[in-house]
């Protein structure tokens, strides 16, 4: 009687664990679902929240668990760095976030498949050893590829490319030899030296791969390194039998590879060249070209701008990086309420690779409560420049930059940028005339309908707004 309840209440543990795996992996998606949304986002994150407090009930209740302290260490080490990196780190910092949660990600991936490799040993079977072989090679180079991206983005390495000579033969070679000895294992998973070995040349290439790329192509490679971070988990997955890392995995995977792809078609560009092509980096000198040859800025002062706003019937708002770096989008809002009270329309034109990451301007815009329905993307509102008496731009540099269209020898040639340049005038807020990541001149500044307003965007904003107050 006793063994038959202890099976019966296994059996209904293994349901409980499975159902709460499969619920978890539902809301996942719906949160994934959701996050395709401005105004769906949140909830689609606490969709996904939920998911995964479920998936991690489901899993303290596995039975090959026999002490739960260091899990719970890990359990309440894990919630307090978690806490303080979305409590404390400003949203600016958001892709270097995301880079350093790839390689937590990263990090216990590969330690999961050096444990299970270490208990099997030889006697890893060939499947198995297939995706422990997998999960550590895959996830050893995603940590030193997602730390040396966090580097880059917070200027602790040189943000321009670093190259050397047959630096892609070198690369390419040792992920030839990485992978030679992957499949080295899952031919004879005895060769130990062979998994170690494989693990510090994975580690490698992390390193080697991202150095040659510019600050520019970070959110790509980020976005890149999160697939990879996620195949590793979905290797985890198959090499513990574990249904929800599987699941879960193939999503990042899927989602981190589609981003990469988007956001590679937003810049115009290729996953070869992103990798190999060592563009984005920062300019050697800050210098303005075209002024040299006779071309120059026509700047204009707080209250002529603060004019040309108040009486404008259609303004289009364009954000960038610098209007993320002042925190600037309160002030964005409260500009935009004073030009609708004196009848204005005001719209904002939001370009994929805006800020770092795809979304950082919604989010941001929204954290404002700017209604969702004034956001647009980039095709969308294209149309509607041509009838904007102004199109104020903050803080965007070459996703506005006519080059692109006109010019087949500019490096961003081809790239979709947002037509600013079709409005009937143009207020460029910029603090200097440092070119953007692309590292060449933006031909919208010296347009003869362009107005450039220098300083840092929040207190060019500040003082926008008590102009239009006083008029």
């Amino acid at each position: 009687m006793t063994e038959l309840l202890t099976g019966t209440a296994a059996g209904a543990k293994e349901y409980f664990i499975q159902a709460s795996y499969l619920a978890a992996s539902v809301l996942f998606i719906l949160g994934l679902k959701g996050l395709s949304s401005p105004a769906k986002a949140r909830r689609g994150m606490f969709q996904a929240e939920l998911g995964m407090l479920l998936a991690v009930v489901g899993t303290l209740l596995h039975h090959e668990i026999v002490s739960y302290l260091w899990i719970l260490v890990g359990l309440a080490l894990g919630g307090v760095i978690g806490a303080l990196m979305a409590i404390f780190m400003p949203m600016t910092a958001m892709p270097q976030r995301i880079a350093i949660s790839h390689m937590f990600g990263a990090v216990a991936a590969t330690l999961v498949g050096i444990s299970e490799y270490s208990r099997h040993g030889a006697a890893t079977g060939t499947a198995q050893m297939a995706a422990l072989g997998f999960e550590v090679m895959f996830g050893s180079l995603t940590i030193t590829g997602s730390f040396m991206a966090f580097g880059k983005l917070q200027e602790l390495v040189p943000g321009r490319p670093i190259t050397y000579r047959f630096q892609n033969f070198t690369n390419i070679t040792l992920f030839f030899v990485t992978l030679a000895l992957f499949l080295l294992l899952v031919y004879d998973p005895s060769q130990t030296a062979a998994f170690y070995v494989m693990i510090v040349l994975g580690l490698a290439i992390g390193v080697l791969m991202v150095l040659p790329i510019g600050g520019a192509d970070m959110p790509v490679v980020v976005s890149l390194l999160n697939s990879y971070a996620g195949l590793a988990s979905a290797a985890t997955g198959f090499a513990i039998s574990n249904n929800v890392l599987i699941i879960c995995g193939a999503l990042d995977g899927a989602s981190g590879f589609l981003l990469s792809v988007l956001m590679s078609k937003a810049m115009n560009r290729s996953f070869a060249n992103v990798l190999f092509g060592a563009f984005g980096g920062a300019p050697a000198g800050g210098t303005a070209q075209k002024t040299a040859i006779g071309l120059a800025v026509r700047p204009i002062s707080a209250e002529d701008a603060a004019v040309q706003l108040a009486y404008a019937r259609k303004v289009i708002v364009v954000p960038g990086y610098g209007m993320a770096v002042a925190q600037a989008q309160h002030q964005v809002r409260e500009l935009a309420e004073l030009i609708e009270r004196r009848s204005g329309d005001v719209q904002y034109a939001i370009h994929p690779v805006a800020g770092r990451m795809p979304g950082h301007m919604n989010v941001l815009l929204a954290e404002a409560n700017i209604p969702y329905d004034k956001l647009h993307d980039m095709e969308e509102i294209n149309d509607q420049f041509k009838e904007a008496d102004v199109a104020l731009v903050i803080g965007a540099n070459d996703v506005v930059n006519p080059a692109a269209r006109k010019d087949p020898s500019s490096p961003i040639y081809g790239m979709p940028i947002l037509n600013v340049d079709q409005a009937r005038s143009v207020i460029v807020m910029k603090r200097s005339m440092n070119p953007g990541f692309a590292g060449i001149e933006n031909e919208l500044f010296y347009d003869p309908k362009t107005s450039m307003l220098f300083g840092d965007a929040k207190g060019s904003l500040q003082k926008l707004v008590a102009e239009v107050k006083n008029l």
